[in-house]
């Protein structure tokens, strides 16, 4: 049984502001404040390399944290600046040869779309989108017909940034592993609010992030890479922290998903991604999940009933996610309106189609977490 008291009481920013902005970066729990300030203060107090030193066992836990929060093991785990340098670390380390196809959503994060571009370019692949089913989803359908022998890689998200819906990664992974094409999913707003299994998902690569509905600080990310695909992505750079140096012209990579690290980052923020995956783990991904689509539930029913007022989330499944707009009112006018109340929402972060379709609206999201309660859904809704 979810303590919603116990966990709000734990949750300082609970008593500043009402949050529906988890999408962007979730509040913290107080555990994961504490490890991340108590860090830094053993830094000043001690320098950094011995306070890194000192907590060494604690880092490296990090790794199985992180393991266990998605079903993998933790040689398959990479700790990393943020989400997007993972993904990055994964896409462009992809051996890809010139022609060869790459398919993707129409409703990717739009650093991902750049980084697809910028490959279709410089490397001279073919980037093919793949339409939506009736519900809004990667189409299932296209993605069977349009898989074959030259088709590199599958790369979509989990949960796109501006929607309501859930894509059908694990189908997709069954499709993709049968034609024998990568698999690299964008988990950034999946993890910490819906139940991630790898290798349910059967992907070979997925990225996360820690600020969002993990609850962990910002600048901090990781990168899982199944262990059978470690040897068919080559890292896009290296350092001492990714391979050894063994000889004047010779360096051996690390012989985990390591190799994708670089050694410079914070060690306050790996904790605090570790101590965010404990917390998350310890209340349960499944109670989690069950209270993030109820929350979701309310607020679109109560968002209806406010004339003007239409939600605009598609999706057979929906996720925590919740997009809407109201007559006579711009979205962007609406979020300012909305932050001199102290409920924090935000503007939709897509502003195009990969496929080149019409541009959606502007739309406010509010994305709420299971700190949320009932009177806060009340709250906006009379606010609005």
């Amino acid at each position: 049984m979810l303590d919603i008291a116990l966990v709000r009481a734990e949750t300082p920013g609970c008593a500043q502001v009402v949050h529906f902005n988890n999408a962007g970066a979730a509040l913290q729990p107080r555990p994961v404040l504490d490890t991340v300030r108590g860090h830094l203060e053993a830094e000043a107090r001690v320098g950094g390399y011995e306070a890194a030193d000192a907590a060494m066992d604690r880092l490296t836990r990090t790794y199985d944290s992180v393991a266990r929060l998605i079903g993998a093991d933790q040689s398959e785990i990479a700790i990393t600046e943020n989400a997007t340098r993972a993904w990055d670390m994964a896409f462009y380390g992809i051996r890809f040869r010139p022609g060869e196809r790459v398919l993707t959503s129409a409703s990717e994060y739009g650093s991902n779309a750049i980084a697809l571009l910028h490959a279709a370019r410089d490397r001279g692949i073919k980037v093919e989108v793949l339409p939506d089913d009736e519900h809004g989803q990667v189409s299932l359908d296209a993605l069977r017909a349009t898989l074959d022998d030259d088709v590199a890689l599958v790369a979509v998200n989990h949960v796109p940034t501006h929607d309501g819906l859930v894509n059908p990664v694990a189908d997709i992974g069954r499709l993709t592993r049968s034609a024998g094409a990568l698999f690299l999913v964008d988990a950034c707003q999946s993890i910490g609010q819906i139940a991630v299994d790898v290798d349910e998902i059967g992907c070979d690569m997925l990225s996360g992030t820690g600020r969002k509905f993990l609850r962990g600080p910002r600048g901090i990310g990781f990168l899982y890479v199944r262990r059978e695909a470690l040897d068919r992505i080559s890292p896009t750079f290296l350092d001492d922290r990714s391979a050894e140096w063994t000889g004047p012209e010779s360096y051996e990579l690390a012989p985990d998903a390591r190799r994708f690290e670089s050694f410079e980052r914070s060690a306050a923020l790996q904790l605090g991604l570790g101590a965010a995956a404990e917390y998350a783990m310890a209340i349960g991904l499944d109670v989690i999940e069950r209270r993030v689509t109820e929350l979701a539930v309310r607020l679109r029913t109560a968002l209806e009933d406010v004339p003007g007022v239409t939600v605009r989330d598609r999706g057979k499944r929906r996720s925590g996610i919740v997009t809407f707009t109201r007559d006579g009112h711009a979205a962007a006018d609406l979020v300012t309106a909305l932050a001199h109340q102290k409920i924090n929402v935000r503007l939709s972060a897509q502003v195009y189609r990969y496929d080149g379709g019409p541009a959606p609206a502007p739309r406010v999201r509010a994305s709420v977490h299971y700190y949320n309660t009932e009177d806060e859904i009340s709250q906006l809704v009379r606010a609005l």
